[in-house]
């Protein structure tokens, strides 16, 4: 078990593989986005993966849209937020970089 962890830690340190510079952030999420973030997993994780009743359920939950500040999601507000959300992590990383 001990071999495995080792490499384990070994693979987490490594920086030559091109995928890992991908899973960086380039700026940490804010209380709202992990909220939403939060939200999402739990409403997935009931099996749930239709859009239109995701966004249903984050209406009921009362979850705030982290762009708009919007409560009553539907399809079209879940769909520009997650959208919004994407574009501004994209732009951070791309001002940050791996690592930020």
């Amino acid at each position: 078990m001990d071999a495995f962890k080792d490499r384990l830690s070994q693979r987490a340190r490594d920086t030559t593989r091109p995928a890992l510079a991908h899973q960086s952030l380039g700026r940490p999420l804010t209380d709202a986005e992990n909220a939403l973030a939060a939200a999402m997993m739990d409403i997935m994780g009931t099996g749930q993966h239709d859009f239109a009743k995701i966004a249903a359920e984050l209406a009921a939950r009362g979850v705030v849209a982290p762009i708009s500040g919007r409560t009553d999601w539907d399809v079209d507000l879940f769909a520009s937020e997650l959208s919004a959300i994407n574009a501004d992590l994209d732009a951070a990383y791309a001002e940050h970089g791996y690592g930020a």
